[in-house]
């Protein structure tokens, strides 16, 4: 059962100098109506421009996570952002009078203290989440992404730096108000001494200092002291609850992360948004879970199994969506994490072998020698050879294979096909095949 959304009670400000432009800057929270959202205001500029706090305004993840709309900008908004999530604020109106959030001593403490000060009141309506109920996966280089299902929101990160100062750190919390307020917000952004001269040179970092990060020299932390001993990994927590939220509501999720950063957690979000959206409505205060709807079904398992002898673990067809014998048919096999291959193939990074790409797809394929009403026939496709193969994209647990066969050749014991599984719309696999066509008894 969802508890109420929330916002504060008054209006409440703070200031300071933003981190990237240097800029001063007020920010005044103030109380927004049940299924708002959060709203930045640029009340600078004319028609004060209303910004909404959401992914696919989002653009620019230089050093930091920048949302605008038709030219207005407001930088740096993910150690706010993550202040409204740690403290399960719904709905909040956001106004700035530059052009980037200040960054104070680098962490999150200073909009957690404006919007605790301000009071956090419940309003009459129910909270909605973004409920995982199935894994949603983000991989690009070695940095990695994935959202498991949970009953409560919790962030398990690994950050691996060459240096002294950081190397290895790894931290996992279930993110309450509580954890929140005391092990995540106090943690400060920080970089690297070497970097300075070159983020500045790129515009960026113009409002640093030792008083509003971390900053890591050759050796050592230049700084007195830290306030965690993993205080680089728990501020990357920070950022990506911050940039998550950044999808309108919180995640009842378990997030997993390594090596990530503004950009890939942008990225990230845009995945889950894709999954769990399912084409809905995007008004953030809209339920996300997916859809119970599905699509009408010509084969379901249970008839596939009567066909095809295939069975545990090498049927990779879970249902079949429309075939016309000797024409065209469409299947899709569901990959989940708990694929027995996912075992070996491999551990760390799971990807489904291209070769069982190729099987899903000659099984669906068979289908084309079904009779129309989808019943045996006492015959069996046999795969007997391949060609203009190409694998375009990895796939991975959480993907949905929707495969496509359409007939080139065929005569009475042989025939071609022309084959394509996509995800989400793309293209992953696509080759020719040939098969054998026996009866069963033979």
């Amino acid at each position: 059962m969802s508890d109420k959304q929330r916002t504060i009670a008054e209006p409440m400000s703070f200031s300071g100098v933003g981190l990237h432009t240097g800029s001063l800057t007020t920010v005044t929270f103030k109380p927004a109506p049940a299924n708002t959202g959060i709203v930045f205001f640029r009340v600078d500029l004319p028609d004060r421009p209303a910004i909404p706090a959401d992914i696919d305004h989002v653009v620019d993840v230089s050093r930091g996570t920048t949302i605008g709309i038709n030219g207005a900008e407001v930088h740096t908004v993910e150690h706010a952002m993550a202040a409204m999530n740690g403290l399960g604020i719904d709905n909040l109106f956001v106004e700035v009078d530059a052009d980037e959030i200040p960054n104070g001593d680098g962490s999150a403490l200073p909009a957690m203290g404006a919007l605790i000060k301000a009071g956090v009141v419940e309003q009459n309506a129910e909270r909605k989440y973004i409920v995982v109920d199935r894994p949603v996966y983000y991989r690009q280089d070695d940095v990695t992404l994935n959202v498991l299902p949970s009953d409560e929101l919790k962030v398990t990160l690994t950050i691996a730096y060459d240096h002294v100062a950081i190397g290895t750190q790894y931290a996992s919390f279930t993110v309450t108000e509580d954890t929140f307020r005391e092990q995540i917000a106090p943690a400060r952004t920080f970089c690297f001494l070497r970097e300075v001269k070159m983020l500045q040179d790129a515009g960026l970092i113009q409002g640093g200092s030792l008083e509003s990060a971390v900053v890591i020299g050759d050796e050592a932390v230049l700084n007195d002291e830290l306030r965690f001993p993993d205080e680089m990994v728990r501020h990357k927590i920070l950022d990506l609850l911050g940039d998550t939220y950044l999808l309108g509501r919180r995640l009842k999720g378990h997030i997993i992360g390594v090596k990530c950063g503004h950009e890939k957690n942008v990225l990230f979000s845009k995945q889950i948004k894709k999954v769990y959206f399912n084409g809905h409505d995007q008004h953030p205060l809209k339920d996300y879970r997916i859809s119970s709807l599905r699509q009408k079904t010509a084969l379901d398992v249970n008839k596939i199994m009567k066909i095809l002898p295939h069975r545990y673990p090498f049927l990779l067809v879970d249902r079949i969506l429309s075939f016309e014998p000797l024409k065209h048919a469409v299947g899709i096999k569901n990959v989940t994490v708990n694929e027995p291959f996912f075992q070996g193939h491999w551990p760390d990074i799971p990807v489904m072998p291209g070769v069982l790409i190729l099987e899903a797809m000659a099984q669906v394929s068979s289908v084309l020698t079904f009779t129309e009403t989808g019943e045996p026939n006492g015959q069996l496709a046999f795969f007997m050879g391949v060609e203009k193969a190409k694998f375009r994209r990895t796939v991975v647990p959480g993907d949905q294979l929707v495969i496509e066969a359409e007939m080139m050749h065929w005569r009475h014991n042989a025939y071609k096909v022309r084959a394509v599984a996509m995800v989400d719309g793309a293209v992953a696999t696509e080759a020719v095949m040939s098969f054998s066509v026996m009866d069963a008894q033979q």
